[in-house]
């Protein structure tokens, strides 16, 4: 692959490189928290991390771990920038992001420090395209103080289920009220909108719940515009992890695969609406 031979030598000017075989195992996973233009980059010898944000009131993190890159190098500790996650989104598809079984783009992400632009070396069929992004130095991420210890209420979903509560579930509702106890309704949905109140309700012994621990009951809404974003990485996973903690504060770990059976994960944050905190 020419990708592979371009010159080594190039190697020690870069304090990231990143090979992958099918360039799509990344741009999937970008996809699912693309809601907002800008995300930032960190790298550590363990993978990569790249968070986006809106307004404090959600994070989105997903995780690329280094064993799914065909080669991860990294010289420093830590790496971070930041870049435009729909211009590198549009990168990473210059070829059209082709699905034809046995065609697939390859891709090598270069970086070389503080100032430089990332640059993305893609190849498909013999064909190499040089994109260059610029970077910036990253803000600090929110620190949304979720900490397991603090975790009161914790179930495991297949995805399935949830997505098929989201199409029954009135979307036009403003929030999306989770409920999650010890005794019944046990895991429950709820949704105010046009056509009226709407429910689902899980079993916590349901075939679709692979973990049921719930310490109290809690009852917590969350803005849909805030939740709506998670959907996109809810149509890629096949498993998904609902936790709140003692403040109401929400995550959703999704549990991805990959074109090639790996396992990325992708965590939304999201504060709880404050005018039923108030109430």
């Amino acid at each position: 692959m020419p990708l592979s031979t371009q010159s080594q030598a190039d190697d020690d000017q870069y304090v990231l490189v990143a090979s992958l075989d099918n360039a799509r195992n990344l741009s999937n996973i970008l996809k699912a928290i693309a809601f907002k233009d800008h995300a930032i980059f960190s790298a550590t010898p363990n993978g990569l991390k790249v968070t986006v944000e809106d307004s404090k009131c959600l994070q989105a993190n997903a995780f690329i771990q280094a064993e799914i890159f065909q080669e991860f190098t990294i010289r420093e500790d830590s790496v971070g920038f930041q870049v435009n996650l729909t211009v590198l989104l549009d990168c990473l598809n210059i070829f059209g992001g082709s699905t034809v079984p046995g065609v697939s783009t390859a891709l090598r992400m270069c970086y070389k420090g503080y100032g430089y632009p990332l640059t993305l070396f893609l190849e498909e069929g013999g064909v190499v395209t040089v994109c260059k992004i610029n970077t910036q130095e990253p803000e600090e991420p929110v620190d949304f103080e979720f900490c397991s210890t603090n975790v009161t209420n914790k179930v495991i979903l297949q995805s399935e289920s949830l997505k098929e509560a989201f199409s029954e579930l009135d979307m036009t509702s403003e929030v999306l009220q989770i409920t999650m106890s010890p005794s019944q309704p046990y895991f429950r949905l709820s949704t105010f909108g046009n056509s009226g109140n709407a429910h689902y309700d899980y079993p916590k012994d349901s075939d679709m719940m692979e973990l049921f621990r719930c310490d109290k009951t809690q009852t917590n809404r969350y803005k849909m515009s805030l939740l709506k974003p998670s959907t996109k990485a809810l149509a890629l996973s096949c498993k998904v992890s609902v936790r709140t903690d003692s403040r109401g504060f929400l995550s959703l770990q999704y549990l991805v695969r990959n074109d090639d059976g790996q396992i990325c994960f992708v965590e939304y944050f999201c504060c709880p609406d404050e005018e039923v905190e108030e109430s």
